[in-house]
């Protein structure tokens, strides 16, 4: 169990999902270990939050466990959309701990937000990779077809064909590491779901992920952007955290889960 997350499934207002995929992993596998190693990471912290004035165990969290995955990817995908879509239809607002990327499109689909805002070293707009067109890298390929537009903050990789296609359409916007502190959402009453993959993180502060990219952001900034987009969220999500470090990135994936759920809860009158 997530540690504070007491609420019932009948009571819950946040729900984590555990979601530990592990099929497209293309350099470093791990991430199945992916949500028990958020929620061991999430044992220490305090119940209290000094910005919000508010206890964690006082949220109505309620934690579903994980959804365990088989061979086909696309068949989990749809079971984690049944499963997300359910806690939308009560008002629940899903937090998905993968897991390799691929699962935010399941949680996407169920949701059905306005805007996609995901915090990624890469631009994962591949139609395929390695042959499969639901690999880790085509999750902001598939995204775009269940949203109106896509922020992707902290990117610094991607395929030739990845950046072109950025260039050549208005419906994606790309945020290097070095303006992401500047950064301002304009929802305007949208809907949002925000995506974190933790190697958006610099792999000095996030080691334990599949894919590293040097020159990446900081913590500090990554959750000045949680707490920017999380009012206008109706669903969140941190993925990629694998086995491979002492608990860096598990321990910073809790962290902003956390800190999406106190200020959502905040903004939304949930407190």
């Amino acid at each position: 169990m997530f540690p504070g997350a007491r609420a019932s499934r009948e009571a819950a207002e946040y729900a984590v999902v555990g979601a530990p995929l592990d099929v497209s992993t293309t350099f470093r596998p791990g991430t199945r270990f992916g949500p028990r190693r958020v929620r061991e990471a999430a044992e220490p912290f305090e119940d209290y939050d000094q910005h919000t004035g508010l206890q964690f165990t006082d949220l109505a969290v309620h934690d579903h466990g994980d959804i365990h995955p088989g061979d086909d990817a696309a068949e989990y995908l749809d079971f984690l959309r049944g499963a997300v879509a359910e806690y939308h239809r009560d008002g629940v607002v899903p937090l998905v701990v993968g897991g390799e990327h691929t699962v935010t499109v399941g949680a996407v689909r169920a949701l059905d937000p306005d805007v996609y805002v995901c915090l990624d070293a890469h631009l994962d707009l591949r139609t395929s990779y390695a042959g499969n067109p639901l690999s880790h890298a085509t999750v902001s390929n598939h995204v775009l077809d269940h949203v109106d537009r896509a922020v992707v903050l902290g990117t610094r990789s991607g395929s030739e064909p990845e950046w072109e296609s950025v260039g050549a359409r208005d419906d994606v916007t790309v945020v290097p590491p070095a303006d992401v502190g500047e950064w301002e959402p304009a929802l305007d009453g949208q809907q949002a779901y925000l995506s974190v993959d933790i190697d958006a993180a610099d792999p000095g502060f996030a080691p334990g992920t599949g894919t590293p990219e040097p020159f990446g952001l900081d913590p500090a900034t990554m959750r000045d952007v949680v707490r920017a987009v999380a009012p206008s969220c109706v669903g969140f999500d941190v993925v990629e955290v694998n086995d491979r470090d002492d608990g860096q990135a598990a321990s910073l994936g809790a962290k902003l889960l956390r800190r999406f759920v106190y200020t959502h809860a905040t903004a939304n009158g949930r407190a």
